[in-house]
């Protein structure tokens, strides 16, 4: 039987908590909307909210919870706050499950 050394087996274990964190954060099809979203660049939660069809509340509660699991991050440009996608890695994600499930 295989066997993994104990910090190469810790390694896998923080990964896959990562990995499942992120799949966790997709599971929702309104957070996955505002990430199909973002996809294309910045969008303030006006925009956010009209794609979504929900109420800006809504939103907030859903942008508070993806900035929280570091998911996305905001900046503030007067009145208004834009939000992008945090990771890089999540935009290559996304990038493939658009590819596979909508191309």
């Amino acid at each position: 039987m295989f066997m993994l050394n104990q910090s190469l087996s810790q390694a896998l274990l923080d990964r896959c908590n990562e990995v499942s964190g992120v799949f966790g954060s997709l599971a929702h099809p309104v957070r996955l909307k505002i990430l199909c979203q973002l996809l294309d660049g910045d969008r303030g939660v006006n925009e956010l909210t009209e794609f979504c069809g929900i109420s800006q509340s809504a939103m907030s509660q859903f942008l508070n919870r993806m900035k929280a699991e570091k998911v996305v991050e905001s900046r503030k440009q007067g009145t208004r706050v834009f939000y992008r996608i945090a990771d890089a890695k999540l935009v290559s994600l996304l990038r493939s499950v658009k590819k596979i499930y909508c191309d």
